[in-house]
């Protein structure tokens, strides 16, 4: 930067005053204004003009500025939608850069640059700017420092180690007893002794927050009187959510805010426990075209936003807007906030919404665009965790398995294959609608998906495997509905994903205890413990959703984003007995045995070959009968038994035999003899409600033997070989 060049983006305080720039670059000018309180309600405004402009970046000093000082933009120029011009200078717009904010949209005509119907805010025509003043209808920016005392040691987990736990600020928290409950609901819980001894104890590494940065409420959302409680409606890229944080910090003004999220990211690294945020950079809380005007809208929004050749939002978000990743200022924005992120609050990673939309280039999808090119090879973004969702809704929008390396995926392949063949195609079996789809897709998710992710040096490790996630049914949920209850939202049930390949076991909804529906809820608890034995046994980083191991229920909604309330919070209570109790040390166990067993963390894939000098190999695929399975076995749709050696010798640990049985029926299964195993030792049995039920130390099975196994279950023993 040369003296007479633009400052860093944003306002930064210096000696005796501030420097600023804001990228307009279609602007005719753009003004600083300061605001504060004028002790009647009202606002006094100071508005400073950038004198400089260069490269489209407008620039200058404001003096007089301190640390708490709140401000905003006016940005002057062109009104022209047709061309994507919507510069309107009675609108008070946030700087993209602002780092807290304070104040909410107070909803009304003011805050759309266009004139809107003052009962609808639907517009009158599209094409005239409205000329009220929006100053004391939306948020405010607020000049902070950085967090103090840095972030602590960072745990840097390998990923072989790596257990996500994705979960919400509010609801991981609101409902905790042990939580004190001014602290319940905010960023001061997640430290807490409380909160960490459970993720500690439950064998989870790294905590996925849902979106924390500072959002919006949709309007309808606000007419409904609900608010986007997941929070995929990014307001401020490196803002906290105020609403996050206890009643005290917000109180004691947007700096309190800002130290109560690094407090608490300092308490789970002491803890050893990473923290990793979902990032929404592919679209803002500003909608489309008929959107309000917050901040980027009004600041440039035909360079900001991917737009038609009629200046109309092209949409491959399904938010109403997208940003333009074509445009190398997007690209900065983006990857400015992310080094903040890390170097300020000291997070771990990122898992980026609705990736793709961030990969767009002139001719769609690019695995060598610009962001990613950049992301990869970031200095400061070295060593944490990327975490692509590897879909959008635009054209072309499904990409999982493209993502250059050092990006992982959510696997959703993972996720449909599991469903599908413990829960979808068990369903049409006891209805007698036929076989399903066999195991060979089930297969090749619990071997790492190599099928999607061998290209440019990848491993399993680029899987991030799920079998739920914030968005569709719970893992509970999936065994109690098969049709989604969305009713809650105020949208007709019209809202959420149908296919959801789930089976509610002949009974649509929870039961009450008696002799009939015993029996259902008995066997729906074994189907849960399926689909975390082979999310938690399978070869990649498994991802669980915070409650999942407690049985927690949305009673079948499978779209809660707008439910701030009982539905998606986590219910602690009860957890101490019973079978949530159960299904928690259940989780537990199979984590623990992730942990002890390296042939389970492997890092690159299987390959079939052979690694002993006895001819077995690193893995071997069996039948029910402990014969090798050839290609008509493989492509056979009645066959729902399989068994899976893995070979631990050439990782330093045990071999390990993964038994699955996916029919209705208790059957017998042939158990492999030599040379793969003298005798087998069960580790856990998915029939058996708790762990402790299964003992078998003293009693290993013969190799050749056959062995009793319950209907719809899986087994993992252990070879002496």
């Amino acid at each position: 930067m040369t003296p007479d060049g633009p400052w860093p983006l944003g306002l930064h305080l210096d000696d005796d005053g501030a420097h600023a720039a804001v990228f307009a670059a279609h602007a005719e000018a753009v003004e600083v204004c300061l605001l504060d309180d004028d002790g009647a309600g009202g606002l006094v405004e100071r508005r400073i003009a950038l004198p400089r402009r260069t490269h489209g970046v407008w620039h200058g000093r404001v003096p007089g500025v301190a640390e708490g000082q709140r401000y905003g933009l006016r940005v002057h120029g062109p009104w022209d939608p047709a061309a994507g011009h919507r510069h309107n200078p009675a609108k008070l717009l946030l700087d993209p850069y602002a780092r807290a904010v304070t104040g909410r949209v107070r909803w009304g005509p003011e805050v759309f640059g266009q004139t809107v119907d003052a009962e609808t805010w639907r517009p009158l025509d599209g094409h005239t700017p409205d000329g009220r003043d929006s100053a004391g209808s939306v948020p405010h920016g607020v000049v902070v420092a950085p967090p103090q005392g840095g972030p602590g040691d960072r745990p840097r987990v390998p990923w072989s180690d790596t257990v996500v736990y994705e979960a919400h600020v509010r609801g991981l928290t609101m409902r905790h007893p042990a939580v004190p409950p001014e602290q319940r609901g905010t960023y001061a819980a997640l430290a807490h002794p409380a909160v960490v001894e459970h993720l500690l104890s439950l064998g989870v590494t790294t905590l996925e927050l849902l979106p924390v940065h500072a959002i919006v409420d949709e309007p309808g959302l606000v007419r409904r009187g609900l608010r986007n409680y997941w929070g995929y409606n990014t307001l401020a890229f490196f803002a906290p959510e105020p609403r996050y944080a206890t009643a005290a910090a917000r109180a004691a003004g947007p700096a309190a805010v800002v130290a109560e999220l690094a407090g608490a990211v300092r308490g789970l690294h002491a803890a050893g426990l990473e923290v990793v945020l979902d990032v929404v950079y592919n679209h803002t809380a500003e909608g489309g075209p008929d959107g309000p005007a917050l901040s980027l809208k009004g600041i440039d929004h035909a360079s900001y936003y991917l737009l038609d050749a009629g200046g109309g939002s092209v949409d491959v978000t399904g938010c109403g807007n997208s940003l333009d990743f074509r445009n190398a200022r997007v690209v900065q924005l983006a990857l400015d906030s992310l080094r903040y992120w890390v170097q300020a609050y000291g997070v771990d990673g990122f898992r980026f919404d609705l990736a793709p939309t961030l990969a767009r280039g002139r001719h769609g999808f690019d695995p060598d665009h610009p962001f990613l090119v950049a992301a990869r090879t970031d200095p400061v973004l070295a060593g944490t965790k990327l975490i692509a969702e590897p879909w959008d809704v635009g054209p072309h929008g499904w990409r999982t398995g493209q993502f250059p390396p050092p990006f992982t995926e959510w696997n959703d392949r993972f996720r449909d294959a599991v469903r599908t063949f413990w829960l979808a195609d068990c369903g049409r079996l006891q209805r007698g609608h036929g076989a399903g789809h066999g195991v060979r897709e089930l297969a090749t998710r619990i071997a790492g998906s190599a099928d999607l992710f061998t290209a440019g040096d990848r491993g399993p490790h680029a899987s991030v495997n799920f079998v739920t996630a914030h968005d569709g049914f719970t893992l509970a949920d999936l065994t109690a509905f098969e049709h989604k209850h969305n009713e809650a939202n105020g949208e007709g049930n019209r809202d959420g994903h149908p296919d959801n390949r789930s089976w509610n076991h002949g009974v649509e909804g929870w039961t009450l205890p008696g002799p009939d529906t015993d029996v259902v809820e008995a066997v729906r608890r074994r189907s849960m413990r399926n689909l975390l034995g082979t999310l938690l046994l399978s070869a990649g980083v498994p991802m669980l959703t915070a409650g999942d191991e407690i049985g927690r229920t949305q009673g079948g909604n499978n779209n809660a984003y707008c439910l701030d309330d009982e539905t998606s919070w986590l219910d602690w209570s009860g957890v101490g007995s019973g079978w949530r109790a159960d299904l928690l040390a259940t989780t537990r166990a199979l984590l623990a045995l992730r942990r002890e067993h390296a042939v389970l963390r492997q890092s690159t894939f299987f390959a079939g070959r052979p690694v002993h000098p006895d001819g077995t190999t690193d893995l071997a695929w069996f039948g029910p009968d402990a014969m090798a399975l050839d290609h008509d076995r493989w492509h056979d749709p009645a066959l729902r038994t399989l068994q899976a050696f893995l070979h631990g010798e050439p990782v330093g640990g045990p071999s390990l035999l993964l038994v699955v049985h996916g029919n209705l029926d208790d059957t017998k299964v042939q158990l492999p003899g030599q040379p793969w195993a003298r005798a087998w030792h069960l580790l856990w049995d998915s029939a058996a409600e708790t762990p402790s039920e299964v003992d078998d130390e003293g009693h290993p099975v013969p190799g050749g033997d056959r062995v009793p196994v319950s209907a719809l279950s899986l087994r993992v023993y252990r070879a002496s070989r």
